[in-house]
């Protein structure tokens, strides 16, 4: 997006990439759910530490793993969109990119009775075109301050030191609970080795000593308010 379109439209086509407030409170975001060894590890991780979290879930994964899908619902935390399948939206002729997204959150919604708010763009690659398909569909698109490095080979050393880089309140953290495979519409190599159940408890514990806790968009959002920004990595 060309600099002098993004500032003269920037509170208009921005995506939500942190949260103010004064709260201490860290959003905790995971990708690519649900899926057995993963999702479920995750949930303990946080229902021990008193956590919550959004999962931005793809629907190839809730259609295999329904049941996952309803653990996370049942422990109170927040659902998103992912989106159909792991292929890229600009990759994706218009039309479909609008029929994917729409249909993706209607049926998203039947599968947990409950309203889908945010959607985060596989990859984070997005058009301002693909933008408007999301937000015509009555979603925000949501990407991140920083990551777990968890879909690399990085050791578990650096994917905490990451999850932790530029540590604030408010902070939109991506990790995944799950990794997107040939069968999601993704070709990103073969899974990592981790546990993701030891991996989020690490990085928890070091939220925990900054004085933060980590918690679902919807949560954090309930004292602070969206920071959007233009974010198009077409």
């Amino acid at each position: 997006m060309r600099p002098a379109l993004a500032r003269a439209t920037g509170a208009l086509v921005g995506s939500a990439t942190a949260v103010r407030t004064d709260a201490p409170h860290v959003v905790l975001t995971f990708d690519d759910g649900p899926e057995p060894g993963g999702t479920d590890r995750v949930l303990a991780a946080l229902a021990d530490a008193g956590a919550g979290a959004t999962f931005f879930v793809l629907l190839t994964r809730v259609r295999k793993y329904r049941s996952l899908l309803d653990e996370v619902v049942a422990a109170g935390h927040e659902i998103a969109l992912h989106g159909t399948d792991h292929r890229a939206l600009p990759t994706l002729p218009p039309g479909e990119v609008v029929r994917r997204v729409r249909a993706g959150k209607a049926e998203l919604e039947d599968a947990t009775g409950l309203p889908v708010r945010w959607y985060r763009p596989p990859y984070g690659r997005q058009t301002v075109r693909n933008w408007r398909a999301i937000t015509g569909a009555g979603m925000v698109p949501v990407l991140w301050g920083t990551t777990a490095l968890d879909w690399t080979d990085a050791s578990d050393a650096d994917r905490v030191a990451r999850s932790q880089r530029g540590l604030a309140r408010g902070l939109v953290v991506l990790a995944h609970d799950a990794f997107a495979g040939p069968e999601d519409g993704a070709c990103d190599g073969p899974p990592p080795t981790l546990d993701r159940g030891e991996l989020v408890r690490a990085v928890l514990d070091g939220y925990a000593a900054h004085g933060l806790v980590a918690r679902s968009l919807d949560q954090a959002l309930a004292a602070g308010r969206l920071v959007r920004r233009p974010w198009f990595p077409g």
